[in-house]
């Protein structure tokens, strides 16, 4: 069977890092790029980071384009208290080499879009949704192009956790989630409600070094510095492991179970901003929008990671 087209977004972030190392060790996709946006950090080191990493990963090949670096409306939030100020805090990665692809990453996404057949690429999306709601605004065309959307983002049961009621990349930029929302794109979302059932131990981690490679030792140290920060706030044993659900889903769905619901964004309320509002009991007469995934194989989640990692460098 033929590669999948991904395109992945990404505000790297340590999770985010763990996602595009697993995606850039599978067969299964061609990566067209990396589409970086403000996020965890901002754009200049989010756009950085992710060509560390795909040198990290032997990939300098792998386009990575600069996006928006701030979100639609709002003032850019950003958590170097969970990743440090590098965004990839843990390992000490060299400067990246590899050049930064010119020319704005929303137009390439455009551009990649209206030249391809159309529903033949996947946009991952690991951050705030800035660079895919303003592409879909500029070039209302390439939405209906769009094979799937499945992203990290969102809470429901779990509510927040930077608001009370808010997951972080919905909450830095809610009208920007808002546009992809009512688009009409087939959209799959990986929120809080499931990335805390899959939490990291300690053996985990220790297997990554243990893999003995520069990838492996990198990944390790980054985890061992990312998950303490939900350990010392949630009170568990090891933190969630949240982006790499996306491409870890499109690899082995089986390891996932969810539904097809309605999802409202917040964009009105100072105390629910950014709130995922997830018709889950179907009470309204809202047309579902969204297949909102709430349960995982958390062990088969983490033996794909640690095998796939282990075809790195």
């Amino acid at each position: 069977m033929a590669p999948r087209s991904i395109i992945i977004d990404t505000d790297p972030g340590q999770d985010d890092a763990i996602a595009i190392l697993l995606a850039l060790a599978s067969e299964e996709f061609q990566v067209l790029g990396l589409t970086a946006v403000a996020g965890n950090v901002p754009l200049a080191l989010t756009e950085a980071n992710a060509r560390k990493i795909c040198e990290l990963a032997g990939r300098p090949e792998t386009k990575v384009f600069a996006g928006c670096a701030r979100p639609l409306v709002r003032s850019l939030v950003t958590a170097e208290e969970v990743h440090g100020k590098t965004g990839l805090d843990g390992p000490e990665l060299p400067a990246p080499t590899m050049p930064l692809q010119e020319g704005h990453a929303v137009d390439w996404i455009v551009d990649t879009l209206r030249a391809a057949p159309a529903g033949s690429i996947t946009l991952c999306t690991l951050g705030p949704l800035t660079n895919i709601a303003t592409a879909m605004v500029k070039a209302p065309d390439i939405v209906p192009r769009i094979a799937e959307i499945v992203m990290m983002g969102g809470a429901y049961f779990e509510v927040g956790n930077v608001t009370p009621t808010a997951e972080f990349n919905i909450y830095v930029d809610p009208h920007a989630a808002h546009v992809v929302f009512t688009s009409g794109v087939k959209m799959t979302m990986h929120p809080l409600d499931v990335t805390h059932k899959a939490l990291m131990t300690r053996a985990w981690i220790d297997s990554l070094r243990a893999l003995g490679s520069a990838t492996g030792q990198a990944a390790a140290a980054m985890l061992d510095f990312y998950e303490r920060f939900d350990m010392e706030k949630y009170g568990e044993a090891g933190g969630p492991l949240h982006d790499p659900c996306v491409i870890a889903y499109l690899l082995q769905p089986e390891l996932f179970r969810g539904r097809d619901c309605n999802v409202a964004i917040e964009t009105r309320s100072d105390l629910t901003m950014g709130m995922t509002v997830v018709d889950w009991w179907g009470v309204t007469d809202r047309p579902a929008n969204c297949h909102v995934i709430n349960q995982i194989d958390a062990e088969g989640f983490y033996e794909l990671i640690r095998s796939r990692l282990a075809r790195l460098p």
